[in-house]
């Protein structure tokens, strides 16, 4: 560990950090360019036969940029992409961005450092930082985006220059140090821990957005809402967003472990995948889609009398045209992603004929994500963190999501020496009450 790394751990003042020198090379999970074509035709792309930790160099701040000390980030499903170099490899994301020019030309390296979540320090910042100082803790929000551009100011993610940072971009958070801009940062909730704080941004953020934002599903009370893969990061945000909300949350799951846990989440409604006959991650055809609606929506009814008005689909293909068959006349189904496929088939007579809507949502834009980050602040929104692993150990930590093998959110110690550390306002944290916190957490706190 460096010498500023160092200072950070041990809680140096902002004027013991400014004086610490930079290091030259900091220690990264990253891919390498020479490795896309590792996996050939093999069905199973293992992601820690490409992921690797080591050193790599350290790279200069543009303007509005700051160096912030990572002390722990998190796992998300865009690392397995990156890592599988599907769909599409991440190294053609940086080439496109540096043709711009100038500070963007940076991010094209034979090297890819991931991660789109993070907790730490903030060690410099860029001549234009203006609302941020060295020595803040802070989380990232992944949405990296350019303000020059005239729809960023009408939504940050309507810009055709908007990324996700550490996948579109590189310098990402699963590492030592990070390179992010400004508008990127927020205040770290000072009763969490730097691992509890990590896993909340991106899949917070993004389940804020689809189910609350403007822009998304416009959730009120007493909406049913169907959340699939309901125990994963983004379905466990969800769960949490509708009780908030006076919303009526229905998960579904893949086993009975997993339905315990949303249980204990406080879902009010539990569905395991088996009892309605729906097993694999494979795309049903047109009559099994409407079968599996069918049994679908009579389970729901059986427990709560009426259709849902909502539904959160991030699985994609293997339950798109069940969403759509499932969800109410002018009912919603918001959708931010694909995990089983991008090919969605449903029967657009349930769509048009029963007025219903798709909406696509992506990430969350600045504001978004700055009042979910209010609500963790506040204890209103609990961390979903069920495993931590060391940086040394990303390539396992990413395999486990990659299989689905996984609840919650899955953590990853960066400078962070232990788990526990990093909480400022214990006060807050006792008041909200431990046993409250992190509801999914495994009795094992870090995963070797």
């Amino acid at each position: 560990m460096d010498s500023l790394a160092e200072a950070v751990v041990a809680g140096a003042s902002p004027e013991r950090l400014e004086q610490e020198p930079l290091p030259t090379h900091y220690t990264a999970a990253h891919t390498r360019v020479e490795d896309v074509d590792l996996f050939g035709g093999t069905q199973d792309r293992d992601v820690r036969k490409s992921l690797h930790v080591g050193a790599v160099p350290l790279p200069s701040l543009a303007p509005d940029e700051v160096l912030v000390a990572v002390m722990a980030s998190s796992i998300n499903f865009n690392t397995v992409w990156s890592a599988t170099f599907q769909p599409v490899s991440t190294f053609d994301f940086l080439k496109r961005y540096a043709r711009q020019g100038g500070h963007a030309a940076r991010h094209d390296l034979p090297y890819h450092v991931l991660g789109s979540d993070a907790a730490g320090v903030i060690v410099r910042v860029g001549e234009g930082v203006r609302r941020w100082a060295v020595g803040d803790h802070v989380v990232a929000s992944c949405t990296h985006v350019d303000d020059q551009e005239p729809a960023t100011h009408s939504d940050g993610m309507l810009g055709a220059e908007q990324r996700i940072w550490g996948y579109e971009t590189n310098f990402g958070g699963l590492a030592h140090y990070t390179v992010v801009r400004a508008s990127q940062l927020l205040p770290k909730a000072p009763h969490l821990t730097w691992e509890e704080a990590a896993s909340m941004p991106l899949c917070a953020g993004t389940s804020y957005r689809m189910l609350v934002g403007e822009r998304g599903a416009r959730m009120k009370q007493g909406d049913i809402v169907l959340i699939w893969g309901a125990t994963g990061g983004l379905g466990a945000y969800a769960v949490q967003l509708v009780k908030n909300g006076g919303g009526i949350p229905v998960g579904v799951v893949s086993s009975e472990s997993k339905a315990e846990l949303l249980r204990r989440l406080g879902c009010d409604v539990v569905i395991n995948r088996a009892d309605i006959g729906m097993g694999g991650d494979g795309a049903p055809g047109p009559e099994q889609t409407i079968e599996l609606g069918k049994r679908l929506g009579r389970a729901i009814r059986r427990e709560l009398g009426e259709d849902p008005h909502i539904v959160f689909d991030f699985i994609g293909q293997a339950t798109f045209g069940t969403s759509v068959f499932v969800v109410r006349r002018g009912g919603t189904v918001v959708t931010c992603g694909s995990s089983t496929g991008y090919q969605h088939s449903y029967d657009n007579r349930y769509l048009w004929m029963n007025l219903k809507r798709i909406i696509g949502s992506h990430s969350a834009n600045l504001q978004e994500a700055s009042e979910c980050n209010r609500l963790a602040s506040m204890g209103r929104l609990q961390p979903v963190l069920s495993a931590v692993h060391p940086l040394d150990d990303v390539a396992e930590a990413t395999r486990q999501v990659q299989l689905n093998r996984h609840t919650g959110k899955v953590g990853v110690l960066c400078l962070a020496p232990e788990p526990g550390l990093g909480v400022t306002d214990a006060a807050h944290r006792a008041r909200i009450g431990e046993d409250r916190i992190n509801p999914m957490r495994q009795p094992a706190a870090v995963t070797a």
